[in-house]
């Protein structure tokens, strides 16, 4: 029941595995690896087999710390809609009302979410083992570290399911599980890069704690989602989909959002019990008042809570210990933005369609103009309070270090960058939920186009800079000036724009001033082109959503 006669496990395995975009997204994804391999592939006339390649090494560290990333990406998106998305589709009771076992509903939601994010894994295979010719890096390595990334892959799904049965809406699923899978990021990330030069213990540690690990965290998950389906406290009239925020104040545990004080007003108003005034834009007042909150406050207290709960540890080393390197605690903030931003704007319109209420809202009397506007500020000004929560650090630091107050052009700078980065990101959403019509598709496009855009230079930098013979500023100017060109690729890209604005500090344990030069030219150049960009999306987004209005007047 649990596999090979699982109707759910069919179904989703049919519609998912059938469908034009999986082989698209196969074509993508193995063209993509195979261009790393042979950008970093060794061009040297010889090859001395004799000893270990740190070439190779390098290549697959970088191979496998970008397919884990990616995977920690896609697997919330393939799995965070599972249970939501038939609650969403009124299909939700029907489902438990048949004679299904929980536990053959929630194995199956998953393995058909996963089933397609480990063929592509799999996929990978046979270009790694083009590496393995270069010495250095042995088959049973490259196994090992298939084995962890399967056993992420299985422990990501499982937290997107676990989240998916807690929440009424995917967006909330999705940012939720975002939140919790990023710190399982950064710390696999960090362990795997800190343990390339001991690799037998990283091989041991990778096919024994790692698996351990991953399936008791996972099959914890997934026993309590199971049992939630068989005792559901969330089934009953769609009237109970509106949550008594009144209640949920006084039986929350934890945070405690207070929607009439400060700061929770900035991001939570309470509900309007007076007439709008005159002039009030009447989608925004309702977006913000009731439309986003009316499933409660469940999701912004779990993000609030954990994203402050790793912007700690982060603070501490980035901000305190290691000033010099506060580019990267930006970065930190720019990505929680990246994850965010798409929740909250990506079913602005989307959203109106599959509820098939964007018939009824074109034909009142509120212009496109209004709505377009009222969607995107209500979105807008979620995510960017959320975003400001975790800026708080910068100016903690500010206040105790003198030297890094005398980086306050740096520090205005990330601040600029990251207002800029989190303007684009909502504006790309709303872009997305205009022209596509469901939102798992919006939200999913929307995070392929900022990877693409954000990371992808990274990477490539990444690849020249380590498979450069000598990057000596002082023995090979001419080598390192051309390698730094490649920054340039990253002029869209507010993480490379961080990393590129010039900054000074003092570490602990250390004598002297580190200084990073940085560059300028890039970072003027950053806001040139995501000013540009973020007005033409815009431009176009009213265009489109006008000349619907004009033309068919139907969503």
């Amino acid at each position: 029941m649990f596999l090979f006669d699982n109707p759910v496990l069919q179904r989703e395995l049919i519609s998912n595995l059938r469908a034009p975009r999986a082989f698209l997204l196969m074509l993508v994804y193995q063209v993509a690896l195979a261009a790393v391999v042979l950008i970093a592939y060794p061009r040297d006339v010889k090859i001395d087999l004799s000893r270990e390649s740190a070439s190779a090494q390098r290549l697959v560290d970088f191979f496998f710390v970008g397919q884990f990333a990616i995977a920690s990406l896609m697997a919330p998106s393939f799995t965070a809609g599972a249970i939501t998305g038939e609650k969403e589709r009124k299909t939700y009771e029907m489902l438990l009302a048949s004679p299904l076992r929980p536990w053959a509903i929630v194995t199956g939601k998953l393995i058909a979410a996963l089933a397609h994010l480990v063929v592509l894994v799999s996929g990978s295979l046979p270009i790694i083992m083009l590496c393995l010719p270069l010495g250095g890096v042995s088959i049973f390595e490259l196994l090992a570290a298939y084995i962890g990334l399967l056993s992420a892959i299985f422990l990501f799904g499982s937290i997107s399911i676990f989240c998916s049965s807690y929440f009424k809406r995917t967006s909330a699923s999705l940012v939720v599980s975002y939140v919790l899978i990023l710190p399982i990021l950064i710390t696999g990330v960090v362990m795997w890069l800190l343990l390339a030069q001991q690799a037998e213990l990283r091989l041991l540690l990778t096919v024994t704690i790692v698996p351990v690990v991953c399936l008791a965290a996972s099959f914890t998950m997934l026993a309590v989602t199971a049992r939630r389906l068989l005792y559901p406290p969330d089934v009953g009239s769609q009237g109970s989909e509106v949550v008594d925020l009144e209640q949920e104040q006084r039986e929350a545990v934890g945070l405690v959002i207070q929607r009439d004080q400060f700061p929770d007003n900035l991001f939570a108003p309470p509900r309007r019990k007076s007439l709008m005034a005159d002039g009030t834009n009447p989608v925004y007042d309702k977006e913000m008042h009731a439309e986003l909150f009316s499933q409660g406050t469940l999701m912004l207290r779990l993000v609030i809570q954990l994203s402050m709960v790793l912007a700690i540890p982060l603070m501490a080393v980035l901000l305190f210990i290691w000033p010099s390197r506060a580019s990267y605690y930006v970065g930190f903030v720019l990505i929680f933005n990246i994850l965010a931003a798409p929740v909250f704007t990506g079913g602005s319109i989307s959203s109106e369609r599959e509820r098939q209420t964007l018939d009824l809202l074109l034909t009142t009397t509120i212009s496109s103009w209004q709505i377009m506007w009222g969607k995107l500020l209500a979105g807008y000004r979620v995510s960017a309070v959320l975003t400001g929560f975790l800026m708080f650090p910068l100016l903690l630091s500010c206040l105790n270090f003198p030297m890094v107050t005398s980086n306050w052009k740096a520090l205005i700078v990330f601040a600029l960058i990251c207002v800029a980065a989190s303007i684009f990101n909502s504006v790309l959403a709303l872009f997305m939920s205009t022209l596509l019509r469901k939102t798992s598709t919006a939200m999913m496009m929307s995070y392929i186009v900022l990877l693409v855009l954000y990371c992808l230079p990274i990477a490539i930098y990444f690849l020249v800079w380590s498979f450069s013979p000598d990057l000596d500023p002082k023995t090979a100017k001419l080598a390192y000036d051309s390698v730094e060109n490649y920054r340039f690729l990253g002029i869209a890209s507010p993480l490379m724009a961080a990393d590129s604005t010039p900054f000074s500090a003092l570490d602990s344990g250390s004598e002297g001033v580190s200084a990073k030069v940085g560059s300028w030219i890039l970072v003027v150049g950053y806001f040139l082109v995501t000013i540009c960009s973020t007005l033409m999306l815009m431009l176009i987004t009213m265009w489109m959503f006008t000349r619907r209005w004009k033309l068919t007047g139907l969503g």
